[in-house]
C-alpha cells in the first residue's frame, strides 16, 4: 500500500510544478476510496489514484472534463495540471481548480425537491452531449453504463449471504426485473457515481458535481440511484419527472441500487454499523418505491 500524504504531494508539486511549490497542502476530509485528495492553496486541489485499478481515470478526466464543462449547467472539476510519476509515487495524477461546497446531506438542503430538479437537469444535459467518441463502459469505470449482468453472480451470492436479514423475495424480484430490461437508445454520457460525496452544496443549492472517474458512455440508469440514497419520496417524484427516463430504465436503476447496497452491507455490517444501517435503509427505500 502506497503512503499518500501531504509530504509526498509537496514533493511532487516542488519538482513538477515549482510555481506552486510554496502553497500549503492539506488533506481533504472524506476524500473517497479511489483517490486521495489534497487542497493546494486556496484555489486548487490535487488528486492521486490510491491503487493501480484507478489510474485509467486520470487520463480520462484530463481529456474529457474540459470537453464536457462548457455543455453543463453546473460546475465540474477542470484540470489545471497533469502530474507524472515521481518521488516514489508510480502513477500519473491531476491538479484541478478548487470548487466550493460541501458534500450533499439532506439536513443541509432546505429544498430537496429543488435540489432534485437541479440534479436532474444536470443529468439531462450530460445525456445530450455527443457521446460518439466517449469511453464505452467497461473495466475502466467498473461497468457503469454497461450491463448489470456483470454483477449477477455477485448479487445473487450477496442475497444468499444476507438471507436472514433481508427480504430475499423482494430483493430478488427487483434484481430479476432489472436484468429483464436493457437500454434501447444510443449510448449517452453517464457520470457513474452520482453520490452525496460527489454533489457539492453551497448556500443550500447544488453548486457542483465532482469525481468523474467512473464516467463513460452507455446506459444512464446507473446515475439514478441517488433517488433512494438521498432523496425522500416527494423529491424523488420531482427527480423522476425531471430526469425524463422510461420505466425500464428505472427498473435497472433499482438494480444498480440493490447491488451496491448489498455489497456495502456485507462489507461493513461487522465493522461500521452506521454505514451498514444506511445500506439497509437504501434497500428498504428501493423495495418500498413501487413504479
Amino acid at each position: 500500500m502506497i503512503e499518500i500524504d501531504a509530504t509526498l504531494v509537496k514533493e511532487l508539486i516542488r519538482t513538477q510544478f515549482p510555481l506552486w511549490a510554496e502553497l500549503p497542502v492539506t488533506r481533504v476530509e472524506n476524500d473517497g476510496w479511489d483517490n486521495r485528495t489534497f487542497r493546494l492553496g486556496d484555489r486548487m486541489s490535487v488528486r492521486l489514484p490510491s491503487a493501480l485499478r484507478y489510474v485509467a481515470q486520470v487520463e480520462k478526466e484530463h481529456h474529457w472534463l474540459p470537453v464536457l464543462r462548457p455543455q453543463l449547467p453546473l460546475a465540474i472539476p477542470i484540470p489545471a495540471g497533469l502530474g507524472t510519476p515521481g518521488a516514489g509515487y508510480p502513477w500519473p495524477w491531476l491538479i484541478y481548480g478548487w470548487l466550493d461546497g460541501k458534500p450533499a446531506h439532506a439536513d443541509g438542503i432546505p429544498d430537496l425537491s429543488r435540489f432534485a430538479v437541479d440534479l436532474a437537469r444536470f443529468l439531462v444535459a450530460l445525456r445530450e452531449i455527443d457521446a460518439g467518441n466517449g469511453p464505452v463502459a467497461g473495466i475502466h469505470n467498473f461497468h457503469r453504463g454497461g450491463s448489470l449482468s456483470v454483477y449477477d453472480k455477485e448479487t445473487r451470492q450477496s442475497i444468499e449471504t444476507l438471507a436472514d436479514s433481508i427480504s430475499v423475495a423482494g430483493v430478488t424480484e427487483v434484481w430479476d426485473a432489472a436484468l429483464a430490461t436493457s437500454w434501447q437508445g444510443p449510448r449517452v454520457w453517464v457520470h457513474g457515481d452520482i453520490a452525496e460525496s460527489n454533489l457539492l452544496v453551497k448556500e443550500g443549492r447544488l453548486n457542483a458535481v465532482i469525481d468523474f472517474g467512473n464516467a463513460g458512455v452507455g446506459d444512464p440508469s446507473c446515475d439514478l440511484v441517488i433517488a433512494w440514497t438521498l432523496l425522500d419520496s416527494s423529491s424523488r417524484k420531482e427527480f423522476r419527472s425531471a430526469v425524463a427516463l422510461d420505466p425500464p430504465t428505472w427498473r435497472r436503476a433499482r438494480g444498480w441500487g440493490i447491488w451496491k447496497a448489498l455489497i456495502t452491507l456485507i462489507q461493513l455490517r461487522d465493522t461500521d454499523p452506521v454505514k451498514a444501517g444506511k445500506a439497509r435503509r437504501i434497500i428498504r427505500n428501493i423495495l418500498d418505491d413501487h413504479e
